[in-house]
């Protein structure tokens, strides 16, 4: 296959009529010039250009040869811009991915990207399910996936953010007199639950079983933020991440003792790319934010100093 610095070469004879100007255009020999031609041309079989006194003249095959090789050229210039691009954040494109109940911490970062690099597409893909989530990466059909740990040693894993997993309920609940509550005062309670298909469904249901606590579901939702809103409505309590409860939020929302977290990863198929890692490192610096009405509700006495993280 001819390579591009051949076909640079013949390009800048075509367009000087000389091998001394083209080496000059070149920053190259003449000798080096004429080697590549040579090449060409053997490679090609067949004249590509005619050596007259006053300089070179293209044969029809170096004529239908050079409007080809003005394409390679500018093709592989086209290529390095748009690598370049990529790299820098200017162009090129991000496909995310996300658990259900992370789309609120990923969507600030989603709208800085947008307004910082608008030569950047970014889609979403969001699932309730984390087999669909490790599925999307086993299948390169998206670059970086936000979701809860742990995540498969397979996996390239950065964590971003630990996030608080809290009590919500109306502001008449008992449980909401208090100024923290304990797993053990959630059994028996009425629990707005979340759907089976929805991951925190199990997740939650093994960490009370781990702690000896039975709530009583008394309705179940697939839709993560939709939990803190129905129980507000009165319906019971719920148990979701922080991130569900919206500013505004109409209900109570407490801080368990010992204070319940769980961690966030940006998972990827290998190390991430210049693109990938530059946006992993956004969500990792921007975190999980609760809106003021709601840290001002999350309890900050020593009593919720320790942290636990639930069995997963």
């Amino acid at each position: 296959m001819a390579s591009l610095r051949a076909l640079e070469c013949l390009v800048a004879v075509a367009d000087s009529g000389s091998i001394t100007r083209a080496a000059l255009l070149l920053h190259a020999s003449q000798p080096a010039v004429s080697h590549q031609l040579a090449v060409l041309e053997r490679e090609t079989g067949t004249t590509l250009l005619r050596r007259e006194p006053r300089g070179v003249k293209l044969t029809p095959a170096g004529r239908a040869a050079v409007t080809d090789a003005r394409r390679a050229i500018e093709a592989a210039a086209s290529a390095v811009r748009s690598a370049r691009a990529v790299g820098e954040a200017a162009g090129g494109s991000l496909r995310l991915a996300c658990a259900q109940s992370l789309v609120s911490v990923l969507a600030p970062v989603v709208r800085q990207w947008h307004n910082r690099h608008p030569g950047v597409a970014i889609t979403l893909r969001e699932s309730t399910a984390v087999d669909e989530l490790h599925g999307f990466i086993d299948s390169d059909e998206v670059d970086v996936v936000l979701m809860p740990g742990p995540v498969p040693d397979r996996f390239t894993t950065t964590v971003v953010a630990d996030e608080e997993i809290v009590l919500v309920a109306p502001t008449d609940h008992p449980l909401a007199q208090e100024p923290v509550v304990h797993m053990h005062d959630l059994d028996g309670v009425c629990l707005v639950h979340f759907a089976p298909e929805n991951g925190l469904s199990t997740w939650l249901d093994r960490s009370f079983t781990k702690a000896g606590v039975r709530p009583e579901p008394v309705m179940r939702t697939s839709v993560t933020t939709a939990a803190p809103q129905l129980a507000a409505a009165g319906l019971g309590i719920a148990v979701c991440p922080v991130s569900a409860i919206s500013a505004g939020f109409p209900g109570a929302v407490r801080s368990f003792s010992p204070r319940w977290v769980r961690r966030l990863a940006a998972v990827t198929a290998a190390d991430p790319d210049l693109l990938a890692a530059r946006f992993i490192g956004n969500l990792r610096s921007h975190g999980v934010r609760v809106p003021r009405g709601i840290r001002t509700q999350l309890a900050e006495d020593s009593s919720t100093s320790a942290t636990v993280r639930p069995h997963s």
